[in-house]
């Protein structure tokens, strides 16, 4: 199994630990672009891997999992999680009643020889899809898997924080989460994940045995919100899945983004003007 920095995924995504592969948020224009084609699915690795670890993570880490009555058995849902570890997307597949996509950065699925095999089958085991990172069209491209997953009645998790939580505390949600759900009409799962980080905490190579609990929430229906090319739909429907991710955990708000501050005054003025809202 490869071994990730912390936050490597968009999803799950932003699945892993270093920087993840992140989308911007989308504006007007995208959310009129042309409709999504037909989703790439989990294949039948996914589904192989998925029943023999899930009844072995099951009696291995006897996770405690509440609300799973919550998760819609069919159609296009999206599982907006907090992220505190590398692990988040392997234990939200897993602990999920129903089979689960993420996304993960390209250069996964891109390595030579057998290291890169083993990269490939990881991944795809586990339910990830490839995508480039970077901004512009790229970071369009994350949103737009996400929407074709979805497009496709399938299920889509991803972390709207963007990036992992090195202090525990639950951060600001970035938009894009509303903007896929206001596109597809797909229904929102808020999950709640308490314990993950310390199963593999930051510089661990190995997984430890540790108490986890995942929590799904009722399913939400932004469609009140407004449309998705609303930035202020897509600023309250966040929030709302921000405040129920909340509920589940209990965690502190840290009452910002989950990033670097930008370092030049440029930069800085760039930010404010136009600020980059991730998937």
């Amino acid at each position: 199994m490869p071994s990730p920095k912390p936050d490597d995924t968009v999803v799950p995504g932003s699945p892993a630990t270093a920087e993840p592969a992140t989308a911007e948020s989308a504006t007007a224009e995208s959310a009129t672009a042309g409709s999504a084609t037909a989703g790439p699915a989990a294949g039948p690795l996914y589904r192989i891997v998925r029943g023999i670890l899930r009844p072995l993570v099951l009696l291995v880490y006897r996770p405690k999992i509440l609300g799973a009555e919550h998760v819609p058995a069919e159609g296009p849902v999206i599982f907006a999680s907090n992220h505190l570890s590398f692990v988040d997307s392997i234990v939200i597949p897993l602990a999920a009643p129903r089979p689960v996509q993420f996304l993960a950065k390209s250069h996964y699925f891109t390595g030579t020889g057998v290291k890169g095999w083993v990269s490939r089958t990881f991944f795809r085991a586990i339910g990830a899809v490839s995508v480039e990172r970077g901004a512009g069209s790229q970071a369009q491209e994350a949103l737009d898997q996400g929407r074709r997953i979805l497009d496709a009645g399938n299920a889509f998790a991803l972390y709207p924080e963007g990036t992992r939580s090195l202090d525990g505390r639950l951060y600001r949600g970035r938009t894009g989460v509303a903007w896929l759900a206001l596109t597809t009409g797909a229904r929102v799962v808020p999950v709640g994940l308490i314990g993950t980080e310390a199963i593999q905490p930051v510089g661990s190579n190995l997984p430890r045995i540790r108490p986890v609990t995942v929590k799904f929430g009722p399913a939400l229906d932004l469609a009140h919100h407004g449309p998705a090319t609303s930035g202020r739909a897509r600023r309250a429907a966040t929030d709302e899945i921000m405040a129920a991710i909340h509920d589940l955990t209990g965690q502190e708000l840290a009452g910002s983004y989950n990033e670097v501050p930008p370092q030049s005054t440029l930069a800085r003025i760039a930010d404010r003007i136009m600020p980059h809202e991730r998937i």
